[in-house]
């Protein structure tokens, strides 16, 4: 009795001292503010909540009145820090051209809550995702140019009706006879009559058109291969926000442990057997997981408007997940066998071949402007006073024309169509590379991901009987709430990493199924597992 009689009154003598510091005390925690501030910005986003009052408490006394004014000073900043904002890394998708996070909305927003799967999802991507409609839209304009390149190879046939009236004067021309009126008509002619024009060789002009013809179909490629790249951004907007659903679970089971701790240490202060520390620490911990529902709440809703945004949903329609994606084990695939089955399935990489093929048509084309070209040109038509008064007329002619003297001109095309040659080989070794490297990132990505899950389900049991451990021993007086507040930071940590862990998972499978060129047709095996 004694000895609870002394520690209340330390707490009273810690909460005299603090009344009458009051003034260097608010500095004091405004002064952690800034520096908080500044350690955050300086770092980055903020990591998993942790308990700071447990750091300094664990290496002194419950008693002594330093002691107990530290931890009431460092309890009170804890109070009005704000929560942290857990989310797990995008870094996935953020090297995905912008494009494909925008959409063209798709009907207007009903009254009732839409049930979006990820089927669901990845096909309202495939008809609205903004991406997608550009490079369908680049496949069009290349095929449009492909024709115009043709139409300089085909022959082309004009028609053509004219009437014409006239009356000349020929005194103006300086045609002058005696007796004759220098006056002549009026008088009219009719002409009908078609008009004919063909290459007949031209080897400059082929080969712009072989050069449009390989333009299109890396257009075309390109365009299929933006579905892959729709998928991959579309699904992992929806893993995202089934992480940050899993997040707001999570923190509604941390909040309601911590809600337990605080009635405990409550009713402990009240009976005279804990300190009113105890109740400031565990206050610390349930508005701490106040403040983490919040932002992860908002943090799902900003998530789901992004994947509106990518699908082409009305960001005022109101919508619920119906997929969630547990773990499921995929057996990674070798990776020489992988990337070999890549080069032959990736869309872009078959793109950049034709994009090279284009260059060298161009480059011949620079060379092939300077020989000869042939081409015909005729007429046929009916030519008259009136129709009734009329006689066929026709005319052809045959040209063959070759530049004389255009060296500057021809030698500046080759140097120009080289370089571009040159530029689009370099790129499609690079991006060969770049698929060996995608398929062997993936598959580290998996491997590596399945690991942690693995490893954070077991420390989530782990921090869950730690956490009930103290529990048990605050609430049969054998410790205080430190213990408790620190089981509680350890738990809620491990969670938010079991989370992630998952995400990542799941996003590397869609990633080995974007990088193997199968994320369209096949992302389904590989979210499910097999």
């Amino acid at each position: 009795m004694g000895h609870v009689f002394e520690r209340v009154l330390t707490i009273s003598m810690v909460e005299m001292i603090a009344n009458k510091r009051q003034v260097w005390l608010s500095a004091l925690v405004l002064a952690g503010f800034v520096a908080a501030g500044t350690v955050a910005y300086a770092q980055g986003p903020a990591k998993p909540a942790q308990n700071n009052s447990g750091s300094s408490s664990s290496n002194n006394g419950s008693t002594g009145v330093t002691n107990e004014l530290g931890q009431a000073v460092q309890a009170e900043q804890q109070l009005a820090k704000p929560g942290p904002n857990v989310v797990p890394s995008q870094s996935t998708a953020g090297s995905v051209d912008p494009s494909f996070h925008g959409s063209l909305v798709n009907g207007k927003a009903t009254d009732g809550v839409l049930a979006l799967s990820i089927d669901d999802a990845m096909q309202r991507g495939l008809r609205n995702n903004l991406g997608l409609i550009l490079q369908s839209s680049s496949e069009k304009q290349a095929s449009g140019e492909r024709l115009q390149m043709l139409q300089k190879l085909l022959p082309t046939i004009t028609g053509q009706a004219q009437i014409e009236v006239q009356q000349v004067n020929l005194a103006a021309y300086g045609l002058k006879f005696p007796g004759l009126n220098p006056i002549v008509g009026p008088f009219q002619t009719e002409d009908f009559r078609a008009y004919l024009t063909q290459s007949l060789f031209n080897l400059k002009a082929f080969q712009d058109y072989m050069a449009a013809r390989h333009n299109f179909e890396a257009a075309k490629l390109t365009a299929q291969d933006a579905r892959d790249l729709v998928v991959l951004t579309v699904g992992n907007a929806y893993l995202l926000c089934i992480a940050d659903a899993a997040r707001i679970e999570a923190v509604n089971a941390e909040m309601a442990t911590s809600k337990v701790s605080l009635d405990q240490a409550n009713a402990a202060h009240e009976a005279g057997t804990s300190p009113r520390l105890d109740v400031l620490r565990a206050q610390v911990d349930y508005q701490n997981e106040q403040q983490q529902l919040i932002a992860t709440t908002n943090q799902l809703a900003k998530d789901k408007l992004s994947l509106a945004r990518a699908i082409g949903l009305p960001l005022d329609q109101k919508y619920e997940l119906t997929d969630t994606a547990p773990f499921a084990a995929l057996d990674a695939p070798d990776p020489e066998k992988a990337f070999a089955q890549a080069l032959t399935q990736r869309k872009d990489l078959a793109a950049a071949v034709e994009t090279v093929k284009a260059t060298e048509a161009q480059k011949k084309s620079a060379f092939d402007q300077q020989l000869p070209k042939a081409e015909f040109a005729g007429d046929y038509g009916d030519l008259g006073e009136t129709v009734g008064h009329s006689h066929a007329t026709y005319s052809a002619t045959g040209t063959v024309s070759a530049p004389v003297l255009q060296i500057a001109q021809t030698h500046g095309d080759e140097l120009v169509a080289a370089a571009q040659n040159d530029q689009a080989k370099a790129k499609l070794s690079d991006q060969v590379q770049q698929v060996n490297a995608d398929v062997r990132d993936a598959i580290l990505d998996i491997q590596t991901a399945a690991k942690l899950v693995d490893a954070t389900k077991s420390n989530v049991d782990l921090a869950d009987e730690a956490l009930s451990e103290a529990q048990q021993r605050f609430k049969v007086g054998i410790a205080d709430t430190l213990p408790v507040s620190q089981a509680l930071a350890a738990d809620e940590q491990a969670r938010d990493q079991y989370i992630s862990a998952l995400y990542q998972h799941n996003v590397a499978k869609l990633a080995l199924a974007r990088a193997l060129g199968v994320a369209s047709t096949n992302y389904k095996d590989y979210l499910g597992g097999k």
